[in-house]
């Protein structure tokens, strides 16, 4: 025995979505300790599991033009692997990264994930609590990068009114609030999408899907998710 609790719920708060809840949980058979994320029941993210969010920051800057300093965007914290990774390009000078739930920023305030400390002390890095979506809508300050991981896929969203977003209109507007050269990262859960990734070619001059594979301890194999980046 470890002696170490195998399962604690560190916080659960409602939101407009639902009940957000923070887990952490020790694998014995992996010796590894492993937060996770739930709306009500619904699964939304690992710790254990972080690798493709992480290559949706390098995938996406790696095709940004130019020598820097970069203003980047993110939509969705998570348990800030993408931020993270983000901060690793020295170009990145300032980075923004909007949340809807409060709870998940103050998570990381409070340490209660294993990033929260590198993040919250980062002079190059600020959270704010609001509504991605809304936010690409309405402000008109440019951005050299947009780095998005709210919905499960462009089709499978966590709210009805993201849906938006994902059409010729809403991913014109996403490209409209990036400088020349800039780019679009889109995480998601799914095989690559044909229909979509027609989209994206008919909004921005140029848009690839790549399908992330990482190894999956609970399976013994291997698992994907799809990073879809769109250049301006």
């Amino acid at each position: 025995m470890t002696g170490r609790p195998l399962f604690e719920e560190l916080d659960r708060r409602p939101t407009l979505r639902g009940e957000i809840s923070l887990r952490r949980r020790f694998v014995p058979s992996l010796d590894v300790e492993v937060h996770e994320v739930r709306l009500d029941e619904e699964f939304l993210m690992s710790s254990l599991f972080t690798v493709a969010e992480e290559e949706l920051a390098r995938l996406t800057l790696a095709a940004v033009a130019g020598p820097g300093p970069l203003d980047v965007l993110i939509g969705g914290l998570g348990l800030g692997a993408t931020a993270l990774a983000a901060l690793e390009d020295p170009r990145v000078e300032h980075l923004t990264v909007i949340e809807a739930a409060e709870a998940v920023i103050d998570w990381h305030r409070a340490g209660l994930v294993p990033l929260g400390q590198e993040l919250t002390t980062s002079p190059r890095c600020r959270f704010v609590h609001g509504d991605f979506f809304r936010a690409v809508a309405v402000e008109t300050d440019r951005i050299d990068a947009v780095l998005l991981d709210i919905d499960h896929a462009p089709d499978n969203h966590l709210h009805p009114a993201h849906a938006a977003l994902y059409t010729d209109e809403g991913l014109s507007r996403v490209r409209d609030r990036l400088r020349a050269g800039g780019a679009f990262g889109l995480w998601s859960d799914d095989p690559p999408d044909p229909s979509f990734l027609a989209t994206l070619r008919r909004v921005f001059t140029a848009a690839d899907a790549h399908v992330v594979e990482f190894p999956n301890p609970y399976t013994d194999g291997t698992s994907s998710n799809t990073v879809y980046v769109g250049r301006s």
